[in-house]
């Protein structure tokens, strides 16, 4: 089934405590971004130190203007720090040249922004497609079996026909974050994914994620400006002026 009815939000309660994280997939060390020019520089973080493990559902709280942002950006390698170093799997990506640094975002990182940035003329399917197409590392009929079975997995198996102006919001953000994930990545960076999204869908959105996290042990790092949000993550990170001011275990 693939209508909203049977996608339905968890129901509210006791949770299940979140198992133990793993290794070490995500570390920054000294973690400086400045803005503008020599002449009016705007420091926009101030020397981050970050750990994050295997499994981990992390987010990134915070005012607008606090770094959030910017801080997933430089984990995404989608930015160049000013100073310091972001390690993936070990791998400092500052040493790394553009070619790499995208081979790496393919094979370790996938994206969800609060825009899902669909391809209007592509199916459901062929938009989950698309980045292990881009990839290049599995053949055409094992990249359809893929993009069905996690199509399947979210609830959209009915609509991997459709295109996206068919489906509704909360409809186009799940095959967003299936696209994201047919790669097997170890790490979803997500920026505002529920920004766009009622109540009722944010909450389906979150469900995916914590589902992600507690069965794939895939790493979730989510900004958000939603509290109710940030509290049903494993890890909450508020940010304040380019700091982080407080690291709640949320487990």
């Amino acid at each position: 089934m693939s209508d909203e009815s049977s996608f339905a939000p968890a129901t509210e309660g006791a949770r299940t405590p979140w198992p133990e994280p793993g290794k070490v997939v995500l570390e920054t060390r000294g973690l400086v971004r400045d803005l503008g020019s020599e002449a009016v520089k705007t420091r926009i973080l101030h020397g981050i130190d970050l750990t994050i493990r295997e499994g981990e559902f992390l987010s990134l709280t915070g005012f607008s203007g606090s770094g959030k942002s910017t801080l997933l950006y430089l984990l995404g390698a989608l930015d160049r720090p000013t100073s310091g170093e972001v390690s993936i799997d070990g791998v400092e990506i500052g040493a790394l040249d553009d070619d790499d640094r995208a081979t790496l975002r393919g094979e370790k990182l996938g994206f969800v922004f609060q825009f899902h940035f669909l391809l209007p003329e592509f199916t459901v399917l062929e938009n989950v497609m698309l980045p292990m197409k881009r990839r290049g590392a599995r053949a055409q009929t094992a990249i359809e079996s893929r993009a069905r079975e996690v199509v399947e997995s979210l609830g959209l198996g009915e609509l991997a026909g459709r295109r996206p102006n068919q489906l509704s919001g909360g409809q186009q953000q799940r095959v967003s974050i299936a696209r994201a994930v047919a790669n097997d990545p170890r790490i979803v960076l997500a920026d505002e994914p529920t920004g766009n999204l009622d109540s009722r869908n944010g909450l389906i959105v979150m469900d995916v994620f914590e589902r992600l996290a507690r069965e794939q042990r895939i790493t979730i790092v989510m900004v958000t400006h939603e509290r109710s949000f940030a509290s049903r993550t494993s890890r909450q990170l508020v940010m304040k002026d380019g700091r982080i001011v407080e690291d709640l275990d949320q487990r």
